[in-house]
């Protein structure tokens, strides 16, 4: 018989139920982009009425998590023994979904997070659960050298001052040279929505994004922080079904439309 837990989170930790939410909706499609049994239980496992705080479920998360997948899939393919960093991971199953024998994953969250994690994943040698901020330096000494490194941040980096992501860009370039790093972020619109008080519903309003960047200014303000980056590129994210997908892709085709958007983007820092 499972045990129901109340996972009493609030503030940004509290938003790894909202993905959740979505991410199990999407995997409990016959027709969705991800299958994953693992959320489908955690999600039924937690005590939380999800549609009370975040409204009906959709798509969005899901294929944010597709879209992961797929970076680190072809990762892995290249480096059997690579090692993933997964910042602000919460409830996020991504190893499950994906792996290989030899690879190192760290997951790298806030430590209420990590106690909500551990109660339905279990950290191991090859699976390490680093219990501090993503912005917290300690959890690169984790990082072994002489690997290939793929470091992701889904949802986080948002919530984060734009002088603190350009510090933990730079300390990435410093430290992990030639490591590949994908994030998402949302456009200063609706950063500005959050600072003002966004109620998502009646119920819940969102923790304060302070970091919103405008996506044809993504490139130019990187390669102000770190100027040696390799690549910048914007990862395409285009609806799974309906008549949202042609939509999401015309709007790709739309700059003024376009840069109002979310987006994902990969980065690679220069070798040294």
């Amino acid at each position: 018989m499972t045990t129901s837990h109340v996972p009493n989170l609030t503030g940004v930790p509290e938003t790894m139920l909202w993905t959740l939410h979505n991410r199990a909706s999407e995997a409990a499609r016959p027709d969705g982009v991800i299958r994953d049994p693992l959320a489908l239980r955690i999600h039924r496992t937690l005590d939380y009425d999800y549609e009370r705080a975040f409204g009906p479920a959709d798509y969005s998360h899901g294929v944010r998590s597709a879209i992961f997948d797929a970076e680190l899939r072809a990762f892995l393919d290249a480096h059997p023994d690579g090692v993933i960093v997964n910042l602000g991971e919460g409830l996020e199953t991504q190893r499950f979904r994906l792996d290989s024998e030899r690879s190192l994953w760290l997951s790298v969250d806030l430590p209420e997070a990590i106690a909500i994690r551990e109660r339905f994943i279990t950290a191991d040698a090859r699976h390490l659960h680093l219990a501090m901020s993503a912005l917290d330096t300690r959890w690169f000494d984790r990082v072994p050298p002489g690997r290939s490194v793929y470091v992701t941040a889904q949802g986080l980096l948002m919530y984060f001052d734009p002088e603190a992501v350009a510090g933990l860009l730079r300390e990435m370039a410093a430290r992990l040279p030639g490591a590949w790093f994908a994030f998402d972020h949302i456009p200063g619109w609706l950063s500005r929505r959050t600072l003002r008080g966004w109620w998502k519903t009646p119920h819940y309003r969102t923790p304060e994004m302070p970091w919103g960047i405008a996506r044809h200014r993504i490139a130019p303000t990187l390669c102000g922080w770190v100027p040696d980056l390799v690549e910048v590129r914007a990862l395409d994210f285009v609806a799974p079904r309906g008549a949202a997908r042609p939509l999401s892709w015309l709007v790709a085709r739309l700059p003024l439309v376009w840069r109002l958007l979310p987006g994902i983007t990969r980065v690679r820092f220069a070798g040294r």
